[in-house]
């Protein structure tokens, strides 16, 4: 049987592979010759942008550039939620003015007759009681002064006050229907009073409890009052 020839020893050269496949390669990327085209191939200067990303391959080269700065989400506000510093903004006008109603009107601010009746007789009642007269009648009128040679024909709102069966007696005047304006006073012993005083005149603003230390006071000077 006869050996098979060797293409090299009959001086033949073998097509390669490489040399049948290289036409059509090099045709495709082979630039031309008059002019420079670009192409797609990679090169060893010039990686793939693909691979190139930091991502996606960790081998690739680092650049310079930094990231984009991602920017905080702004908190999701909630309907109908107001801001703190706008919330306590708001609420404390509205707070001040709660407790501004509900606050209690002063004793003092009420009707003249009201608070003459319902606060300032039991309060002088108590104070005359405790200086140790338990025998005081107290009432409160409107009518002309009792006073010897008074000349005014008009009806004064007065508290009378009498113990020992009359023997002793005060009256105090409001003329103008206020605490806070004029006031008088008169006493007497079994008799008509014959003078008519000033009461509590150097006194800025008159509360209740002046009215009662001013009364006491007054009595006491007169030495009804006590052990006199």
């Amino acid at each position: 049987m006869a050996e098979p020839t060797n293409h090299n020893e009959a001086g033949e050269v073998a097509p390669s592979t490489v040399d049948k496949q290289a036409p059509s390669v090099a045709e495709e990327h082979a630039p031309s010759t008059d002019e420079p085209v670009a192409t797609d191939l990679p090169t060893a200067n010039a990686p793939d942008p693909k691979a190139a990303n930091p991502e996606t391959n960790p081998n690739a080269a680092k650049t310079t550039t930094a990231p984009p700065k991602r920017e905080k989400p702004a908190a999701a506000k909630a309907p109908g939620v107001k801001p703190a510093a706008k919330a306590d903004a708001e609420e404390k006008p509205a707070a001040k003015a709660a407790a501004k109603k509900e606050k209690a009107p002063a004793l003092e601010d009420k009707p003249f007759v009201e608070f003459i009746q319902q606060d300032y007789l039991p309060a002088v009642q108590k104070a005359i009681n405790q200086q140790g007269v338990s025998d005081l009648q107290l009432s409160f009128a409107k009518q002309k002064v009792p006073i010897t040679g008074f000349e005014s024909a008009e009806e004064w709102w007065q508290l009378i006050g009498s113990w020992q069966n009359g023997l002793r007696q005060f009256n105090l005047y409001f003329p103008e229907e206020d605490i806070q304006g004029k006031k008088g006073f008169s006493c007497n012993e079994g008799k008509k009073p014959s003078t008519l005083e000033s009461f509590l005149i150097d006194e800025r603003k008159i509360t209740l409890d002046l009215l009662v230390f001013g009364l006491v006071q007054r009595l006491n000077g007169q030495k009804w009052l006590g052990r006199n």
